[in-house]
């Protein structure tokens, strides 16, 4: 008798353990699951690396204060939208390339993370000490997502009707005042 779940490949259960990226101290519980969901995206799509699109996607996925912030509306259905046609249509394109904005500089240590995401992530952990907190949330992520105007998670938003100044002045006003050091 056949098993009803099909063995994997040593490949395949490798690709599944989570990067030690995944596990960043500077992460949120909720950042970690964000990661991690977008690691699993990426590697689904057949792409070699987390890019900012998949974050995007993760982040409206695992993080409840990140669609609140994004606020309800059809424009959150259309979001994901786009964001699911990626591997069926929507950002073909993009297969086989590596998404580097060149708007900041790349991260070197951020193994698994397209030039982009890797930047967009240390800004994240950054945006969040300048708060006075010891770990990145989602809606840091987000905040540093749109802060760059060249990456493929703003392309998705715009398409999408949605404003990233909007997006990055509703994170601000969500996260409080910066602490002072």
């Amino acid at each position: 008798m056949q098993p009803r779940i099909p063995r994997q490949s040593a490949g395949e259960q490798d690709a599944r353990r989570p990067d030690s990226a995944d596990h960043d101290p500077r992460f949120s519980p909720e950042l970690v699951s964000v990661v991690t969901g977008a690691r699993r995206r990426a590697l689904r799509d057949g792409d070699r690396q987390i890019d900012t699109a998949h974050l995007l996607h993760s982040l409206l996925e695992y993080d409840p204060e990140v669609n609140a912030v994004l606020g309800e509306g059809p424009h959150t259905a259309r979001l994901l939208g786009y964001l699911v046609q990626r591997s069926i249509g929507y950002g073909l394109r993009w297969q086989g390339t590596v998404e580097d904005s060149g708007g900041v500089p790349a991260v070197k240590e951020a193994t698994g993370f397209s030039p982009s995401a890797a930047a967009t992530i240390e800004h994240a952990c950054e945006r969040a000490a300048r708060r006075g907190l010891p770990r990145a949330g989602g809606v840091d992520l987000l905040a540093a997502l749109v802060a760059d105007p060249r990456t493929r998670a703003v392309e998705v938003l715009e398409r999408a009707g949605v404003d990233p100044e909007t997006i990055l002045a509703r994170a601000d006003a969500h996260a409080g005042p910066a602490s002072t050091p």
